[in-house]
């Protein structure tokens, strides 16, 4: 991915609308990966005022999203038997996704406060999360 292809995919068509529909208080939450931090990148999200929240350059485990994608990846390693074309890995992973627990991403979500205390105290290095 590039900066250009992040921003005119995930930016402009996903990101700024949900903005639009969240108002003042939206505060959006990437990572220190180079497409995300690309000038142009910057320069759309000025543009378009959202504010991105800091992000230690050394803490990717704050994003309750790695651990969802974490679940997701035991449960199809789990599978007997596993997945052995694409066609099969698709829909199991679209199998595994809608089995996924939303009281487990909730919690995820609701431990945010907690991560990124850990994060501060911590100097943004490693945390138990």
């Amino acid at each position: 991915m590039t900066g250009h292809i992040y921003r005119d995919v995930i930016l402009e068509q996903h990101v700024r609308l949900f903005r639009g529909d969240m108002g003042a208080e939206f505060l959006f939450m990437d990572d220190n990966g180079r497409p995300h931090r690309a000038n142009i990148v910057d320069e759309c999200l000025q543009s378009e005022d959202i504010t991105r929240m800091d992000w230690p350059a050394y803490s990717p485990d704050l994003n309750p999203i790695e651990h969802v994608w974490d679940m997701l990846g035991r449960r199809i390693a789990a599978r007997q038997p596993p997945p052995t074309c694409l066609p099969e890995l698709r829909r199991a992973l679209l199998d595994e996704w809608c089995n996924i627990p939303q009281d487990q991403i909730d919690n995820l979500i609701l431990s945010m406060p907690r991560r990124c205390k850990a994060c501060i105290a911590s100097s943004g290095r490693h945390t138990p999360y």
